[in-house]
């Protein structure tokens, strides 16, 4: 049993290389402070990563949650997944209409189903039944970030089309978590499903690591994602550091991008990136913090 604890957030890996980001910075800075609180009262990691992507989420700054943009069909489509490192139970939800967050659903699959993922109107009608809330009429989703019109959506810059929010934990007892949700590409299929739902691929949580990407998710997946970062450490010499960049090596030779964040059961944490940038922060007990955009 250690008291040691340590929390990282990422926003997501799709960064405009001239953007100004102070909000977003801001922000981070803020919740990973009071992440870090939490922790140091006692929480949970399971809970830590929860209530963290809850609130980046709610917060509308980011993809995903209420900052989601709509599918071909006009509709907003989430995806979230969470893990819980210490009993390796996990929950999942895709293509998620009409919820306020979709990683409180994905806990729910967690904590009240014998299953791992959900699609579709079964997730909407299976979180409303365990309690979570609908999106607000008066506090929507985003129909597209700001000052976008929908005839631009072929043309926008690479760094506005994905993003994808998670958080990776260990508390004081050495539990690790995971959880990340996404509103998807802009302007994506309708029906599209990318690796952030999917256990092992977009996320995941052991008793020796926790991981959380971000990026072009079919890529990812081809990467084989998460898992393929676990393979690489138990069957070979890499060291989470060498092994996460390997992964994202891969990634970029399918032609995607993104990023990660991973942390194993000591609070040591990597959040490597082959985009442009990846909004993400990080808090220890020790007392050390960051908060980078680039």
């Amino acid at each position: 049993m250690t008291a040691n604890f340590a929390i990282a957030l990422h926003g997501g890996a799709g960064v405009h290389p001239e953007r100004d980001y102070g909000e977003v910075e801001a922000h981070l800075g803020e919740l990973i402070a009071e992440c870090a609180a939490r922790l140091g009262a006692g929480q949970s990691a399971l809970d830590a990563v929860e209530q963290a992507v809850a609130e980046l989420e709610s917060s509308g700054l980011y993809v995903a949650g209420r900052g989601s943009a709509p599918s071909t069909s006009g509709e907003v489509e989430c995806d979230a997944a969470i893990m819980d490192g210490a009993t390796g139970k996990a929950g999942g939800v895709c293509a998620l209409q009409g919820l306020a967050n979709p990683i409180s659903a994905a806990r729910k699959v967690l904590d009240q189903s014998p299953f791992l993922l959900l699609a579709g109107d079964g997730a909407r009608r299976f979180a409303l039944e365990h309690g979570c809330a609908p999106v607000a009429e008066e506090d929507g989703y985003y129909r597209l970030p700001v000052g976008i019109d929908e005839s631009e959506l072929s043309r926008l810059d690479p760094g506005l089309m994905h993003g994808t929010v998670g958080a990776v934990a260990v508390d004081g007892n050495g539990r690790l978590a995971s959880a990340t949700s996404t509103g998807g590409l802009l302007g994506k299929q309708a029906g599209r499903v990318g690796d952030t739902p999917i256990t092992g691929i977009g996320n995941w949580a052991d008793e020796d690591v926790a991981i959380s990407c971000t990026g072009i998710g079919e890529t990812f997946i081809r990467a084989g994602g998460a898992r393929d970062i676990v393979a690489r450490m138990a069957y070979g010499e890499d060291t989470l550091e060498i092994a996460s960049s390997k992964m994202l090596d891969t990634v970029a030779a399918l032609g995607g991008d993104g990023g990660l964040i991973a942390m194993d059961c000591r609070g040591r944490c990597v959040m490597p990136f082959n985009s442009p940038g990846m909004k993400r922060a990080f808090a220890h007990s020790s007392g050390s913090k960051l908060v980078r955009i680039r």
